[in-house]
């Protein structure tokens, strides 16, 4: 539904309002850009899901809960603080801060948002007539649902994640994105719509189409996304040579050349890979819960032997 209502919007702004990046002059940095297309989008979602959890609310509270409202209202936050804050006019000169953009995009904003389990809340919030349709649709049998079981196959969304993200850090994809605004907008549509896919497996929100997923399976899973990071970090780091020209030749202020920016740009791509280790740590912790709730069921043998 939001990858749809986007594209839509984005057909019917005029350009201006969807450029990828402003001139770097130092006015704009200190500056927010206040695109409409963006604005719009943020406040329809949040809208519909705000009305659809107070609907819910009403109803019966132990339904929903604050905690999920605030997690969802950080996630369109966080969209926000990536695409109009002056973070995006400082991508248009340094590498290492568009890639500090894309992380909100690929980390925290999708994984807020299905963390607040919105399906529920974003059907309810939609009109009577508009929710009956979605919910045949998502209905158990139904073609669009056997497609979303199929996307969010851990196979299938740890390939559609990975394969997305290194396809777009190819010199020719990216450099296109840096220069022509829509092919930038369809890089973040991208980048968030995949991650969406990636941490889906993870939070295992409604509508659950695989049931109970095993906490091993999900920690190798993000183990493999880790290090797939940590080598698009080293590509991107390492190399003596600026592999995007259009940071060479875009002004920047500062003593930061653009091979040193490039280093720093992969190097935030390769630390951010550590923040994977933040669900792991949860998912193993969640492990040793069970296993000390199984211990304290067991039957204590030796002390009833003794009893008898």
């Amino acid at each position: 539904m939001l990858i749809v209502f986007c594209l839509v919007v984005s057909l019917f702004f005029p350009v201006r309002l969807a450029l990828a990046h402003h001139p770097a002059d130092s006015i704009f940095f200190s500056a927010w850009h206040w695109r409409g297309d963006v604005l719009l989008i943020l406040v329809f979602m949040g809208t519909i899901y705000t009305r659809g959890w107070l609907r819910l609310r009403r109803r019966n509270p132990r339904v929903v809960h604050p905690w999920q409202l605030a997690l969802y209202i950080l996630g369109l936050g966080t969209i926000g603080a990536a695409l109009l804050s002056p973070v995006d006019a400082l991508g248009s000169s340094l590498l290492s801060m568009h890639m500090a953009q894309h992380l909100p995009l690929l980390m925290i904003a999708p994984l807020s948002f299905l963390l607040a389990n919105p399906f529920a809340a974003f059907l309810w919030g939609l009109p009577t007539k508009i929710r009956r349709k979605v919910g045949r649709l998502l209905a158990r049998g139904s073609f669009l649902r056997q497609v979303l079981w199929a996307l969010t196959l851990l196979p299938m969304t740890w390939s559609l994640y990975v394969t997305n993200l290194w396809v777009w850090h190819h010199p020719r994809l990216y450099q296109a994105a840096l220069t022509n605004p829509w092919i930038h907008d369809l890089q973040h549509l991208l980048f968030f719509s995949t991650a969406l896919f990636f941490w889906w497996p993870i939070v295992n929100p409604a509508p659950r189409l695989h049931g109970s997923i095993g906490y091993g399976f999900r920690i190798i899973y993000l183990i493999a996304a880790t290090l797939q990071n940590t080598l698009l970090g080293m590509a991107i780091s390492l190399p003596e040579r600026v592999i995007y020209p259009f940071y060479a030749a875009a002004p920047r202020s500062g003593e930061l050349s653009p091979l040193g920016d490039q280093g720093l740009g992969g190097g935030i791509m390769w630390i951010s890979g550590h923040m994977y280790l933040i669900p792991i740590m949860v998912l193993v912790y969640r492990i040793l819960m069970l296993e000390e709730e199984k211990v304290r069921k067991r039957p204590k043998v030796g002390l009833i032997s003794t009893q008898r």
